[in-house]
């Protein structure tokens, strides 16, 4: 039986995951046992070693680096359709998929954890939109999609150059201070516009969203509870809708997302659905965020695949 294998984003979180390796090679060795380990060198690497891997019978592929290296690995052993199992020790800048799961930030009790932890079959989603270049594309997400301000946010924190700061036993802090300071600056450039939203094949509603969220995990945005009722194995989509807020509205109740406690506020509501499509209801332009990457723009639709991943969790 192959070892398990690790896939390394080494340029995850500012670099600071490929510095970190070193360290983290040593915890996991520990606190876990013997394994493999590949890099990967550009984006879209990550997805592209895991189905590899997973179709060749590895049982157990750990991704090591944030959001979107997660999203990757998951994607790649979703496309395989091989029985292969995702780990995670997280090393990146949000880490809001590993929050729903419940895995340990310390390295050390994440690798025990990948040691010691069971195996869980989880939802997944499937989205398409259209990318950079104008073309249809689509991908797997296993956390949170959104459009709307998410995407300015994602944008402002991917051009940031000093916010990544190594403090004791490796961690990374800056992730929740990047995406707080990225928010604050998207809040007073951004203008809110409208999207029309058709769920399960529904009519479509036009509705005035500062963000939308199409989501299967509960975090997004380097910590913000977004969904705080989501579950990953009920087959829905929790999609969580924040109305026309204006600057001082969203900055004076930023925390309630961080606690959760927004769904309460008259400008947001919560729905459940399998499915859904959402584009621009005028002719700008909107973004779209997928697991913490800005993947391109609206229009989108979406589906949820029940139970299509298995994870392993403490």
């Amino acid at each position: 039986m192959s070892l398990p294998l690790v896939i390394v984003n080494p340029t995850s979180a500012g670099g600071a995951t490929g510095r970190a390796w070193p360290r983290l090679a040593s915890v996991l060795r520990t606190h876990f046992g013997a394994f493999e380990v590949m890099f990967t060198k550009r984006a879209g690497d990550g997805r592209v070693i895991a189905e590899g891997e997973a179709r060749a019978g590895r049982g157990l592929l750990i991704a090591c680096g944030g959001d979107g290296t997660v999203s990757e690995v998951a994607g790649g052993i979703i496309a395989s359709g091989a029985d292969a199992v995702l780990g995670l020790l997280p090393s990146g800048t949000g880490g809001d998929f590993r929050r729903t799961l419940r895995i340990p930030s310390r390295d050390a009790d994440a690798a025990a954890a990948l040691r010691r932890g069971r195996t869980v079959a989880i939802d997944a989603g499937r989205v398409e939109y259209r990318n950079g270049r104008g073309e249809n594309e689509s991908r797997c997400f296993v956390n949170v999609a959104s459009c709307g301000i998410g995407g300015d946010v994602i944008r402002r924190v991917k051009a940031s150059k000093n916010e990544w700061l190594p403090v004791r036993g490796g961690q990374l802090l800056g992730g929740r201070a990047a995406f707080a300071a990225a928010s604050v600056r998207a809040a007073f450039a951004y203008e809110r516009p409208r999207v029309r939203v058709s769920l399960d094949g529904g009519p479509e509603r036009t509705l005035p969203v500062t963000s939308f969220c199409i989501a299967n995990g509960r975090y997004f945005g380097g910590g913000m509870k977004i969904a705080p009722e989501a579950k990953l194995t009920d087959g829905l989509f929790d999609a969580v809708a924040v109305g026309d807020l204006g600057t001082l509205s969203i900055l004076a109740n930023s925390y309630r997302l961080y606690l959760g406690t927004h769904l309460g506020m008259k400008e947001v509501s919560r729905t459940l659905c399998s499915r859904m499509s959402v584009r621009a209801g005028g002719l700008e332009k909107i973004l779209l965020e997928v697991d913490g990457e800005l993947a391109g723009s609206l229009p989108a639709s979406f589906e949820i695949m029940p139970r299509a991943l298995r994870v392993r969790v403490p």
